[in-house]
């Protein structure tokens, strides 16, 4: 027998005896069927919850009775006890006498020779009458000392400032005299000793084959056989279970 067969994992139809699962150690918690072997604790049972008509058949009252703190255990305290109440309405009288500051004196004609101080009116602006020729002050204005124009001060030099004309101005040059810009200069090597110039060209390319060649990717060594010995080859098949009924097509008599 070889290695391989040896690791295969065996068929659980080949065995006949029950499996592990089949057996069943008794429980270990609660009181029914525990394992006798081992010792039990204490159980306790919780009630359901009972019925609020329990609350209604017991009329005795709890603890909620309420003692006034008045009440001694001889009886109730004698000391007096007073209450604060609102303010009554005072009842409507016939006459109500007034009081001082329902007095005006000072409202009061004089009487009696006695003499009153001096009152004043304060009234509203009246307007400019129309017969009035007179002008106001604010009417005046005096002359203005800027220009030439004071009579009685003497006046500094004024300048005026006109506009730019085109006709006639440097903007226009009827002449067409060239200016700086339009002479060429002359180079210098025309009148001077010439120095040496030297130009510079690009980079030459160096000179390559055109043929395409492969690269070290395009061989694939591990496929040639010809001159180097061949690896061994292996193939996967399907594993067939021996319990699989075989397929019988012709049935003979």
């Amino acid at each position: 027998m070889s290695e391989a067969e040896k690791k295969r994992p065996v068929i659980a139809g080949r065995e006949k005896g029950p499996g592990p699962g089949r057996y069943a150690l008794p429980p270990t918690i609660g009181f029914i069927g525990h394992d006798f072997t081992k010792p039990t604790s204490p159980a306790y049972s919780f009630h359901g919850r009972m019925s609020n008509n329990m609350y209604c058949v017991d009329s005795s009252p709890g603890p909620q009775y309420h003692i006034d703190a008045k009440m001694t255990r001889f009886g109730r305290d004698g000391n007096p006890a007073y209450s604060m109440l609102g303010r009554m309405k005072r009842p409507k009288e016939i006459f109500q006498t007034p009081g001082p500051g329902a007095y005006s004196p000072e409202n009061a004609p004089p009487c009696n020779l006695q003499r009153r101080p001096p009152s004043y009116t304060m009234g509203s602006r009246t307007r400019y009458r129309t017969v009035d020729s007179v002008p106001a002050p604010n009417k005046y204005s005096l002359p203005s000392l800027m220009g030439p124009q004071v009579p009685n001060k003497p006046a500094g030099a004024s300048y005026t400032m006109s506009g730019l004309y085109k006709t006639g101005g440097p903007s226009e040059d009827l002449s067409k005299t060239p200016g700086p810009c339009g002479y060429n200069r002359t180079d210098p090597s025309v009148y001077l000793p010439r120095q040496p110039a030297f130009s510079m060209l690009g980079r030459h390319s160096l000179p390559r084959d055109a043929t395409k060649k492969p690269g070290p990717g395009t061989h694939n060594p591990e496929k040639v056989t010809v001159n180097k010995a061949r690896a061994p080859a292996y193939s996967l098949g399907i594993r067939h279970s021996e319990f699989v009924t075989p397929l019988v097509v012709n049935v003979a008599d």
